[in-house]
């Protein structure tokens, strides 16, 4: 039983400290990338809706058919056949626009086609007018408005240009011989192209949807759902954004040209709340789908039982990502994801570069995303694979990752509060049982080496996750190890919070905003290097102020010390080791626990050379000099398990007393010792020579004893002895 089971007090208080500490130096800001009106998951009565392969009910065509016969010309001669035949029945009594479609249905059930063309629903375009044009509903951080079901209902088409609101068993399928013979075109003029709300049993099938402000296929509040051979693309958030839904197919998909993830199942039906790995079944399952070119290929914030599996998520700035990082989601934390057989590769596109030099700050249709610009709506770290920001219970096995200038995958905390969430008991409530495990890491499926930048970043937090033996570079250097058996985990670790230097990183990068332009100085995630960075930063901070303060006590009380100069070197050593450690290229080697040992060393000589001058501050200086070797071991050798926070923090706040005092000490008057202590304990050189000469008469006040009593202390004599009683 882990510690924190077994005192929930001490948890509770250690969780509250460290807590209250960082709101002194962060205020981390609240942000949402999809923002929708309170909606309630599923009941779970539904099912996944079954493609129908018979003559459609209705029918949507353009009227230009000899621009509808150029379109069909190159088809296999059957399908040519049907679609003329399917057109001349659209001639006599079809609609022109999809929504004219869907606003005909009367009955579930009903299968829509839409024949080959371009279709840009130009009565749907139109900005609101009358009371439509004067809603009241709260804004979102995004600029658009948060609607009721009842608002959308009466103004269907203030953000979208398709609305299927309320529709039960609806199919809609192009009939081209592929996805691109049927173009749904928003313009950059609605919020979604196609939005089906409240409609269960819906499919989709076999067209193109693009061009929005936000995303092209919305699928809201469903139980039951089927996204079938659709591709989406250039959207300033998400080509398929599915949420609140359950019992959800994606298959054989493609997005591209979006500014946040081509694929996003957010807010799956959270039906494994509470379970293990072991799972009766899942809420939505993708596989046969390819997300490229994107911010990130697929996210699901309290992305929920979701089964992802034989995809293909490349040249995106990250591969997957799911999380627990913004509020107004239902199912948080995030948990239950299941990850196999995908294919994850060179992710490793920098979009960023939009925002930075302007682009992104030009209305949508002048960014040039058909061009290949993509505008990244939120904080991500570019070249890596798997990103789990706070999650639960996930599993990521048989995957190929590989050809990551960072990370293989990424796993790191989100506490309650970022999601809105104050109790303290839920603060430290994610990345806890993911398990990492047989997949094939730094090489794609023929078997040639593309490595990653380093195959795990972890920032430490968590209990009962787990990776694969022998990862190809790691922070920590050494990582909880899975077992055969799922739940098995060798050297696991619960621990509250994460590494500091990694959380001051983590916190400066998430402080992006793509409307304000604001891109966090110090992060490389939008291209800070070498001195930029915030890691190297605070290890030049720290090393400058430990080499001032070290040098000052090795001058003033060490320089005559043999083991005092010896160990103060291999200080100096530590330190550089230490700032070079901190650099992208080396953070995944053995350099960082180097330096630890060097500086424990280091820590561990001076304790031992001060003992007989200064014995507090030396046994100070021993507990730091343990404790910094206690963290090389943590992070080189073995995690150690069943602590509640890394011995990091520990020694960062021994460091900082240590070095007040250390600054103390070296500043009162007195010399430094000759030589190594001498009898009765005292080094030479600690007391003021007195003069050869006989010695001086008792005084009266010396008091009786046997022979001969010091006599009065000359000035110079008291003042060492005061300066040094103060020092101890």
């Amino acid at each position: 039983m882990s510690w924190t089971r077994r005192f929930p007090a001490v948890s509770s208080a250690l969780l509250a400290a460290l807590l209250a500490l960082l709101s002194l130096f962060v205020a981390a800001p609240l942000a949402s990338a999809h923002e929708e009106r309170p909606v309630e998951l599923p009941d779970g009565t539904g099912s996944v809706p079954q493609y129908r392969a018979g003559e459609p009910d209705l029918i949507v065509c353009k009227a230009d058919r000899p621009a509808f016969e150029r379109r069909i010309a190159a088809f296999p001669d059957a399908l040519k056949q049907r679609n003329l035949a399917l057109y001349e029945r659209c001639e006599k009594n079809g609609f022109r626009h999809l929504q004219e479609a869907v606003d005909a249905v009367d009955r579930p059930g009903v299968n829509i086609a839409i024949l080959p063309g371009l279709y840009e629903e130009e009565p749907s375009l139109p900005k609101p007018v009358g009371e439509c044009a004067a809603l009241t509903a709260p804004n979102s951080s995004l600029g658009y408005q948060i609607l009721t079901y009842e608002q959308q209902v009466a103004c269907r088409h203030n953000q979208n240009l398709v609305a299927i609101l309320g529709k039960t068993g609806l199919q809609i399928e192009g009939t081209g011989a592929s996805r691109q013979d049927v173009v749904i075109d928003a313009k950059y003029q609605k919020l979604n192209a196609i939005r089906a709300d409240k409609s269960d049993g819906v499919y989709f099938r076999n067209f193109t949807a693009q061009r929005t402000t936000f995303n092209s296929l919305y699928v809201l509040a469903a139980d039951g759902f089927v996204i079938d051979d659709v591709l989406t693309r250039w959207n300033d958030e998400y080509g398929f954004l599915t949420f609140a839904s359950d019992h959800g197919l994606y298959k054989n998909c493609e997005s591209y040209g979006n500014g946040d993830s081509g694929v996003y199942p957010g807010s799956a039906s959270n039906i494994n709340d509470g379970r293990g790995y072991d799972v009766p079944r899942y809420s939505i399952e993708i596989t046969g789908c390819r997300s490229h070119h994107n911010m990130v290929g697929y996210s699901g914030t309290a992305g929920d039982s979701v089964w992802v599996h034989d995809n293909e998520f490349d040249q995106n700035m990250g591969g997957a990502s799911m999380d627990s990082a913004f509020p107004g989601h239902p199912g948080l934390p995030q948990n239950h994801a299941r990850f196999e057989r995908n294919l994850i590769h060179d992710n490793n596109t920098d979009y960023y570069r939009y925002v930075a030099d302007g682009t992104c700050a030009k209305p949508p249709a002048e960014r040039g995303y058909e061009q290949g610009v993509v505008c990244p709506q939120i904080s991500m770290p570019p070249g890596t694979g798997i990103i789990t920001a706070g999650g639960n219970w996930n599993l990521y096995e048989n995957n190929w990752v590989y050809g990551h200038q960072r990370a293989g995958f990424f796993l790191s905390a989100v506490p309650a509060f970022i999601r809105g969430e104050e109790k303290l008991s839920k603060q430290a409530d994610t990345s806890h049982h993911n398990r990492y495990a047989a997949n094939i890491l730094g090489k794609d499926k023929s078997g040639a080496s593309r490595p990653n930048g380093m195959d795990v970043w972890w920032d430490g937090q968590g209990r009962g996750n787990c990776w694969q033996s022998g990862p190809d570079g790691s922070t920590p250097g050494t990582l909880p190890q899975c077992g055969e058996r799922r739940g098995a985990v060798s050297g696991g670790s619960a621990r509250l919070a994460g590494e500091p230097v990694k959380l001051a990183q983590l916190l400066v990068c998430a402080d992006y905003s793509v409307q304000a332009r604001k891109l966090p100085a110090g992060c490389d995630w939008y291209g800070a290097r070498g001195l930029q960075r915030v890691e190297t930063q605070i290890a030049l901070a720290v090393a400058a102020v430990l080499l001032l303060v070290g040098g000052l006590l090795w001058w003033r009380r060490l320089r005559a010390s043999r083991l005092g100069t010896a160990a103060t070197l291999l200080g100096l050593a530590g330190l550089a080791l230490d700032v070079a450690g901190s650099t992208m290229g080396l953070v995944a080697g053995f350099v960082p626990a180097l330096a630890l040992l060097c500086l424990g060393l280091w820590w561990t000589g001076i304790g031992v050379a001060l003992r007989p001058a200064r014995p507090w501050l030396a046994r100070l200086t021993l507990l730091l000099g343990a404790l910094t070797l206690l963290d090389a071991f943590d992070k080189a050798v073995l995690m150690i398990p069943w602590i509640p926070l890394s011995p990091a923090w520990i020694r960062a706040l021994v460091a900082v007393v240590w070095t007040l005092w250390a600054v103390i000490a070296a500043a009162r008057p007195g010399g430094a010792p000759a030589a190594p202590a001498g009898p009765g304990g005292d080094p030479d050189g600690d007391r003021v020579p007195v003069p050869a000469g006989p010695a001086p008469a008792l005084s009266a006040e010396a008091g009786p004893g046997p022979g001969p009593g010091p006599g009065p202390e000359t000035e110079t004599e008291a003042e060492p002895r005061a300066a040094e009683g103060d020092a101890r």
